[in-house]
């Protein structure tokens, strides 16, 4: 596997740890895409662009500084509007990144954009908040394709 898709595996773990009642799932990999929003939300963590990278020369190493889009997606419950599960959900997802900055050393640092929120509204049922975010993730490699 490449270094751009160990840390898009390892932040998916890691978001799933952080929110284990709601579906987390890759859209660019082989995840299907979803059907139903789960009752604990769902998260579509997607590859996004490493974009270009710098270049260290003399020892080969190309530096990326990859944003990778979160979408979170959720119903309110009975006692929490949209907004705030949505708030709910990005708070775990940020109190996970705090406790691992480097996805097991596979980045030299990750950090989490602010997040952005709207309503989705469905016909026949009741609105689900959507929320967009997304983790910069700096790592480094020998290859660009690996």
């Amino acid at each position: 596997m490449s270094k751009r898709h160990d840390v898009i595996a390892a932040l998916r773990a890691l978001v799933a740890i952080a929110l284990p009642n709601a579906d987390v799932m890759v859209l660019d990999d082989e995840d299907p895409a979803p059907t139903r929003l789960a009752p604990g939300g769902r998260v579509v963590i997607r590859s996004g662009d490493p974009g270009d990278p710098e270049v260290t020369l003399g020892l080969l190493t190309y530096h990326y500084s990859h944003r990778i889009p979160i979408e979170l997606t959720a119903y309110p419950t009975s006692a929490d509007s949209r907004g705030k599960v949505l708030d709910e959900m990005a708070s775990a997802i940020g109190a996970a990144i705090e406790a691992d900055r480097t996805l097991g050393d596979l980045a030299e640092w990750i950090e989490p954009e602010p997040l952005i929120t709207d309503d989705i509204f469905i016909t026949a049922t009741q609105a689900a908040g959507k929320g967009e975010t997304a983790v910069i993730a700096d790592y480094s490699t020998s290859n660009p394709l690996n």
